[in-house]
């Protein structure tokens, strides 16, 4: 038996996150597309809220325990204010979750304090390959073992914040299994390329990047090895089933910032003398949001408390909460657009903004 009643943390946390959703995101998002560009004074203030920080132990830095739970709850009302800001305050996070999650002890004290304990800066991942066929499991960047160092090689795309980041994590095939391997900015042959022109989330800079022949050494692999050079590393597992939980709120919050915007619109809209909520068409497609909506936030909701309770099925289940999430979003947005009818066409509602994010959802794996 579950209980997802917030506690007295939680619930001061995300009254936090939901007045800077809509204090700060909300208003500035519609600018912050056009102009395919987040104000950094934006970033900083979501990052003082100290959602990633609450996740780490204070002995690295932060000044909580890492609680999928209560990321899914952050991370939906940031998405509700605006995707791509959301995604941009939680870049860091796919450095530092990581290191904790997977990382040695090591790795945790060296990178985990400096990075909580300071004010935002750009700590990245790369995953995500410009492939038709791309499948985190089977990459075809690769890392190969030389002396006493390991050699990566690869492409990837979609990688936030490439330029002027400070480090990345960066997936390899390391002889047959995806490994995370940590990767300072300032090595040589790491060549940040043009940045991705995407339909939708255009606010957050994300880059192909280019890995031609770089060396590090071989305690970089995240997890380590063994004393005796035997392989460890890690599991991707629960790395995977981390960043599909989130995106899964994500989608969650993107939907609901529509269903709510297209159901007041309809309650103030009049067509031939009565207002089109009360026209059957648009209020059964309301309900219809409204149900898809509750129901994947539950299904979210499940798959973090499983990935906290260390549950095998946890995977599994992310994996479930993230693909029906998206589906949901996209069905959800749509018919936004639908019920505003031709403003929802135009670029003075956000309507077709959210939609135009929604398409993206399930290709921002590995970038929450």
């Amino acid at each position: 038996m579950y209980d997802f009643e917030p506690t007295e943390e939680q619930k001061m946390l995300i009254d936090w996150v939901k007045r800077f959703a809509e204090n700060d995101l909300r208003p500035a998002a519609h600018e912050a597309e056009e102009k395919a560009e987040i104000p950094q004074s934006l970033v900083n203030k979501g990052w003082e809220l100290g959602i990633l920080q609450a996740s780490i132990p204070e002995k690295f830095g932060g000044f909580g325990e890492r609680s999928a739970v209560t990321g899914v709850l952050a991370a939906e009302e940031m998405a509700w204010g605006d995707l791509a800001a959301a995604l941009a305050v939680m870049t860091p996070s796919l450095f530092a979750l990581p290191i904790l999650l997977a990382g040695n002890e090591d790795q945790q004290r060296a990178y985990l304090p400096p990075l909580v304990e300071g004010p935002w800066r750009p700590y990245t991942a790369a995953l995500i390959e410009p492939a038709f066929d791309f499948d985190p499991l089977d990459l075809q960047t690769t890392a190969r073992e030389q002396d006493d160092i390991f050699v990566i090689e690869g492409v990837k795309t979609l990688v936030p914040y490439a330029e002027g980041a400070e480090a990345f994590i960066v997936y390899a095939n390391w002889e047959g299994r995806t490994q995370g391997f940590i990767v300072p900015a300032e090595i040589e042959g790491i060549d940040v390329q043009e940045r991705c022109k995407l339909l939708g989330v255009n606010a957050l800079p994300t880059y192909r990047v280019r890995f031609d022949q770089v060396r590090i050494p071989k305690g970089n692999l995240l997890g380590g090895l063994g004393r005796v050079n035997e392989h460890i590393g890690h599991e991707m597992a629960p790395l995977l089933a981390a960043s599909r939980v989130a995106l899964a709120a994500l989608a969650v919050g993107l939907a609901r910032a529509a269903f709510e915007y297209s159901r007041d619109y309809a309650k103030e809209r009049e067509a031939f003398g009565v207002k089109i909520a009360q026209k059957q068409a648009i209020a059964f497609m309301l309900a219809e949001m409204a149900t898809e909506i509750e129901a994947m936030r539950l299904l979210t909701w499940e798959a973090a408390w499983m990935i906290d309770q260390n549950l095998p099925e946890a995977p599994t289940r992310a994996y479930l909460a993230l693909t029906g999430a998206a589906d949901m979003a996209m069905m959800v947005t749509d018919r936004a657009v639908q019920i505003l009818g031709g403003h929802g066409y135009i670029r003075d509602h956000p309507v077709e903004h959210w939609m135009r994010n929604a398409r993206g959802i399930t290709n921002l794996m590995a970038m929450v």
